[in-house]
């Protein structure tokens, strides 16, 4: 009983850590890519009319895998993992709407910004990537995994091979 409490365990965390790179693609290529035109409100706040978001549509493009894997995993003789892997997959959710759209952007002010070098670095990265309005030329997908220059204050960043990192 207690390996299969590890397993699944194991399974949730996985997936968890797994979903980082997932969110990191899917930004990068889906988002910045062929469906900019849900995520260009999000770079371009003054392109919102209320609320919400067209970005906000990624929101079911996450959950209807989650949604399914819920299902599957429960229904399904001998696919009982998938059920874990929906559990990875929302748990990673809740911690991205937390950080991203509550902690970063202020959407809720459920609470204010923190003060600690890893909750500096993820403003700074995800600052250093709103600072485009465009789909091209973006830098830093992730929102848990983040460079090390972002530990920095943005004047230690440097200039490497007439590239300047922002």
């Amino acid at each position: 009983m207690s390996m299969t409490i590890l397993i699944n365990t194991l399974i949730v965390l996985g997936t968890v850590l797994a979903m980082e790179f997932v969110a990191w693609s899917a930004h990068k290529f889906l988002m910045h890519g062929l469906l900019w035109n849900w995520h260009e409100d999000h770079h371009a706040p003054h392109l919102k009319d209320g609320f919400f978001e067209k970005n906000d549509r990624f929101f079911l493009v996450f959950a209807i895998p989650s949604a399914f894997c819920y299902m599957a995993g429960s229904f399904w003789e001998g696919w009982g993992f998938l059920l874990y892997i929906g559990i990875g997959i929302s748990i990673y959710g809740l911690i991205y709407f937390l950080i991203h759209d509550v902690y970063i952007h202020q959407r809720f002010k459920w609470f204010k910004h923190l003060d600690n070098k890893y909750s500096k670095a993820i403003l700074r990265a995800h600052g250093s990537h709103h600072a485009k309005q465009t789909k091209h030329d973006c830098e830093s997908f992730g929102l848990l995994i983040i460079n090390p220059k972002y530990f920095k204050k943005r004047s230690e960043w440097k200039v490497d091979n007439n590239k300047i990192y922002k």
